[in-house]
């Protein structure tokens, strides 16, 4: 069965490679974000729980819970239609029977746009006061790893485009923290770096246009800011 379903991934990415050649945008730029490789994503998390003494978390997207089991706190959720955590199904599903608010919560799962603002729109909904939403996976290098639909096994999907889009609201401070692929990090607070641009579509930026403004439209800090930050 494990054979089968690699064998369907692959064929899989043959057809969408072979899709984005013709219809995608072509950029060869390659960024060297030159990411801090001491600190990972789950201490981020556990740093934000001990420094605000945090006590309820929720993730979206679990997998293998290789996350979800590092997290250190009192009250864990985690939501994946297929493995880990412990409510099976979508995070739509989840969201539409949740009520239960979070101190923090941790967004992983499709790493697609629409989606991802879904995901914190709706997260926004049930996050406590002084609480923070992180989101992995912000940081694409190369063009082939932000590419929807998937075509490789290294991939990081558009999440940037929905992170560019939540920097350009007042009510939200948000910024990206230089590890692990690029972790966001979203308070609900007054924004602090308000970014302004006449973008209407966010869907459709391009990667050049990522590539050539990443470092403000992403707002980058090193970890030890990244703390601060929350």
């Amino acid at each position: 069965m494990k054979n089968f379903l690699e064998n369907k991934r692959k064929i899989y990415f043959f057809f969408t490679k072979f899709h984005h050649l013709l219809f995608s945008e072509k950029f060869k730029g390659k960024i060297n974000f030159n990411f801090d490789t001491s600190k990972s994503r789950f201490d981020l998390i556990n740093d934000s729980i001990i420094k605000n003494k945090y006590s309820s978390y929720l993730e979206i997207g679990c997998d293998q819970d290789q996350i979800f089991q590092k997290i250190k706190i009192k009250d864990k959720v985690g939501v994946d239609p297929v493995s880990g955590g412990n409510f099976r199904g979508t995070s739509d599903e989840f969201f539409n029977q949740n009520i239960q608010t979070f101190d923090c919560i941790f967004i992983d799962g499709l790493h697609e746009y629409n989606q991802v603002k879904k995901d914190i729109i709706n997260s926004l909904k049930f996050l406590n006061n002084n609480g923070v939403i992180f989101l992995h996976d912000c940081l694409p290098d190369t063009i082939s790893k932000q590419y929807v639909p998937r075509c490789r096994y290294s991939w990081n999907g558009d999440v940037w485009k929905a992170i560019v889009e939540m920097r350009t609201r007042k009510d939200l401070d948000t910024c990206t923290s230089l590890i692990d692929q690029g972790v966001a990090i979203i308070k609900k607070r007054q924004n602090q770096d308000l970014l302004k641009n006449s973008i209407e579509n966010f869907k459709a930026l391009t990667f050049q246009y990522f590539y050539e403004n990443y470092t403000k439209v992403m707002r980058l800090k090193n970890y030890k800011e990244s703390v601060n930050f929350f």
